[in-house]
């Protein structure tokens, strides 16, 4: 479906599925991907965590929950009229499956701090040069790590290695190529030849066959005949490849050039830009604590990501026993930002290239008159603080000073928040996109080729104006 540059196109709607780590969604968009209200299904994902650094997810109690969502809104009559499936979802998960595509066991999140490089292997021979090639380390986050750890747990049998996004599109579509989105992610991939890096391979000690076919571009699926009975509305529906959530998310908070960075808080937190790279052509340097993935055929993503974000202010307000709500703003009113308790946030410990374990986080400058809604400042502070220093770095990479849109639910719920992001990333301009699905909106604005056109950013509508990609507002000070 092609996208006009005035922002419209024949009368359509747009299921777009969003799976994280936290949930499960699915939802309907309007033409110009827009979240229709009324039309979300979601189920919430528990994720299994041990002492020993697990943190996995039961495919199949997870493939239920994509399934019922789809249920649910076919039963609500939302399939129909639908002319485009997308999806989005967590970059870096794993799942082993044997040869007919059965799970070996459960998925490996990003929070998964098991792997362990294996002590013959010394990594790749030139580290900086691999950085370059796949944006990426050999560090336990990634597949080429993590695949040897994993197989010497498996036995001798024949293995195939997925993502949780292309085991759902195996399931529900049989053809389950692996976009060039969700490869990057995996640390695998060379980011200009846009096929798998014969390197990592060989670090990760499996076959190329052993790893998921890539997707061309303008590759599209259908549903296999038994779905396509159960949800009629979707008989015939092309399905785009899969986004990765972090490259989704700055496309619907139009974040889609090197003029503006999306500073997203969820459960986690990230800073990234988007550069047009297309495939083939050389990448821009790379600093040495910076990842680089894929958006697409057409565009990469640079940034950073942070294992702490929302998850603090939800420890902190269950700890701590916070009110909520507009009592706990008021109280928050009167600390200032950056005032006080200083806070090092990496209660997680580190996301890559960092080694810092769960248990780093730190809190300083106690003292007895110190209150708990003081100590729940600092540690949002500590991530903006965190991320203003990465952003920096950012911007060296373009030579310029960045606009920044604030994304994620996080932000979203607490003014305060959004009022030390602004303090501390001044001089910036910051804004804050409004729309809560940004991910499925930038899935969407992919598959509908809205960016490739006449206008580029102009065509989804700059955030700062409203628009498709979801209307903003500035920065509560």
């Amino acid at each position: 479906m092609a996208w006009i540059a005035t922002g419209t196109v024949a009368a359509m709607s747009i299921l777009a599925l969003d799976l994280g780590t936290s949930s499960a969604r699915a939802m309907v968009l309007d033409s110009a991907a827009r979240p229709l209200p009324g039309a979300l299904a979601r189920r919430k994902v528990v994720i299994t965590q041990g002492r020993d650094g697990a943190a996995t997810i039961d495919v199949a109690v997870y493939l239920a929950a994509v399934v019922e969502c789809l249920d649910e809104l076919s039963a609500a009559g939302r399939l129909d009229g639908i002319a485009l499936v997308v999806a989005t979802g967590q970059w870096h998960s794993l799942l082993p499956v044997d040869v007919a595509g059965t799970p070996l066991g459960p998925v490996m999140t990003w929070l998964d701090t098991r792997a362990v490089a294996p002590e013959t292997v010394s990594g790749p021979v030139d580290a900086a040069a691999f950085h370059q090639r796949t944006g990426a380390w050999w560090h336990r986050f990634f597949w080429t790590v993590r695949l040897r750890w994993l197989r010497e747990r498996l036995g001798p049998g024949p293995v195939r290695f997925v993502g949780l996004l292309e085991y759902v599109y195996a399931v529900l579509l049989g053809d389950a190529p692996m976009s060039v989105s969700q490869a990057s992610g995996t640390g695998m991939l060379d980011l200009a030849t846009l096929d798998w890096d014969p390197e990592a391979v060989e670090l990760a000690g499996v076959r190329p066959r052993e790893l998921p076919p890539l997707a061309p571009a303008g590759w599209r699926g259908r549903l296999r005949p038994e779905y396509a009975r159960r949800w009629p509305g979707l008989r015939d529906v092309p399905w785009a490849p899969s986004t990765g959530d972090g490259a989704a998310s700055n496309v619907g908070s139009g974040c889609v050039d090197a003029t503006r960075a999306a500073v997203t808080v969820g459960t986690s937190a990230a800073v990234r830009l988007v550069q047009p790279v297309p495939a083939g052509r050389p990448l821009p340097p790379l600093p040495q604590t910076l990842w680089r993935y894929r958006v697409d055929h057409e565009r990469i993503v640079t940034g950073i990501a942070y294992s702490s974000g929302g998850n603090l202010f939800a420890w902190a307000r269950r700890e701590l026993r916070l009110p909520r709500g507009p009592e706990l703003e008021a109280a928050l009113q009167r600390v200032t930002p950056g005032a006080g308790v200083r806070a090092d946030p990496r209660f997680g410990g580190d996301r890559p290239p960092g080694q810092a374990p769960p248990g780093s986080g730190q809190l300083a400058g106690l003292s007895f008159d110190t209150t708990a809604v003081e100590l729940l400042a600092a540690l949002m502070d500590g991530v903006c603080q965190q991320v203003a220093a990465d952003l920096r770095l950012l911007e060296s990479t373009v030579d310029r000073t960045v606009e920044v849109v604030l994304g994620g639910g996080a932000v979203a719920a607490s003014p305060w928040w959004r009022r030390a992001f602004h303090e501390t990333l001044a001089p910036r301009s910051v804004r804050r996109v409004a729309n809560p699905e940004v991910g499925a909106t930038g899935a969407a604005l992919l598959a509908l080729g809205a960016l490739d056109g006449p206008g580029g950013l102009d065509a989804i509508g700059r955030t700062d104006e409203g628009g498709s990609s979801g209307s903003a507002d500035p920065v509560s000070r």
